[in-house]
């Protein structure tokens, strides 16, 4: 019996962020609506403008990383939010990464990858792929833009 959750949760795991064979086609209404323009000078990945307020998540466990000019944190049910201060994110070929330090002490890195990524739980498609680390811990997900979410951060 333990074998057969392994292999269900390593299958889970290896679908979390592959591309949705149907999502964006003509007509889909789930498919992403296109991202905010960029500003001349202003960080792009995937033409998606990394000056706008951002979300990575995740499932298995849930999990959320907001990136907005105040700062970025990281929350999920269970565990206090972890909070870090945003300096910009450091762009080079086909990723962007942001880093600090939360309020408790632990490092907190939030890589985006630019392509496709699905949830493994919803129809949605993501534009961005994420990979999160949080102290010794390590959170695999997708991401977009708030506006293309089309949900306000939370305190706003």
């Amino acid at each position: 019996m333990r074998l057969i959750l392994i292999a269900a949760a390593s299958a889970l795991a290896l679908t979390a962020c592959t591309p949705a064979a149907d999502a964006g086609k003509a007509g889909d209404a789930t498919a992403a609506p296109p991202p905010p323009a960029a500003a001349p000078g202003d960080p792009v990945l995937n033409n998606i403008d990394l000056t706008q307020d951002l979300r990575a998540v995740g499932t298995e466990p849930f999990w959320a990383v907001e990136m907005t000019k105040a700062g970025l944190t990281f929350s999920g049910p269970d565990r206090p939010n972890s909070t870090a201060p945003n300096t910009g994110p450091a762009v080079h070929e086909g990723e962007a990464s942001w880093t600090g330090t939360t309020a408790d002490g632990k490092a907190l890195k939030v890589t985006l990858t630019a392509g496709p990524c699905s949830d493994g739980m919803s129809e949605r498609e993501y534009p961005l792929k994420a990979k999160v680390e949080l102290g010794d811990e390590m959170f695999r997900g997708c991401a977009a833009t708030v506006a293309q979410l089309g949900q306000p951060v939370p305190g706003e």
